[in-house]
């Protein structure tokens, strides 16, 4: 038996599920091919619309991966800023969970796909870096360095600059994407976000750590 939904014209499907057609053409094209060498109507060829119809939806190429990005990123901000609003006390848990939490979610192909793209095409198209820091960056990283504060006053954390812990924290699952996907150097397991974030929270809360007399991280 056949499924009656795979035999119906895009154009007649629901109009609601239109909009997430065209960012699915557009991602495979924008990894196929780049963002600069993706056309509008390449998008529309490929979701089975016109080019008409794309536009009733996103109004440029621009607005388009400004919707992959939002799909894609903007939840992650969320559950990160979910986690670190309602939290009290020794603030270490809260960042290994928020970094656990992202590597779950960059090890979608489809989740990951997106900050590599924005790598690849951000020199030529710095509007990218500026809309992903409008929609996550400046979201997340107050957030992070109140949490900070708070745990250098209660006495969890060693005096260390917020702001540039913050970096220290993020830093890393940056660079080590960059480092793939820039440079081509690849770790022999692939990316495997998981255990970097692992390898990485071990080292960042030994350092951040308040010196013997203050209250110590303990994982039970």
């Amino acid at each position: 038996m056949h499924d009656s939904n795979a035999r119906v014209p895009k154009f007649r499907r629901r109009a609601e599920a239109r909009p997430d057609e065209v960012l699915d053409a557009a991602l495979d094209l924008f990894i196929e091919q780049g963002y600069a060498a993706t056309r509008v109507e390449d998008i529309a060829r490929r979701a089975g619309l016109s080019k008409g119809a794309i536009y009733l939806y996103f109004p440029s190429k621009e607005a388009i991966i400004e919707g992959l990005v939002r799909r894609a990123m903007v939840p992650i901000a969320q559950t990160a800023l979910g986690i670190i609003g309602a939290w009290e006390g020794d603030p270490r848990p809260v960042i290994g969970m928020v970094m656990k939490t992202l590597a779950t979610r960059l090890d979608d192909p489809r989740v990951i796909a997106i900050p590599k793209l924005i790598f690849r095409e951000v020199v030529s198209f710095p509007e990218l870096a500026r809309m992903y820091r409008r929609e996550v960056l400046d979201k997340v990283i107050p957030m992070l360095e109140a949490l900070i504060g708070r745990g250098i006053e209660q006495g969890y954390l060693r005096q260390v600059d917020p702001h540039l812990t913050v970096r220290s924290i993020v830093g890393p699952v940056v660079l080590h994407v960059a480092m793939a996907e820039i440079f081509g150097i690849m770790p022999k397991e692939g990316l495997a976000i998981d255990r970097l974030i692992d390898n990485h929270l071990s080292i960042l809360f030994d350092g951040l750590s308040a010196p013997q007399g203050g209250k110590q991280w303990s994982s039970s």
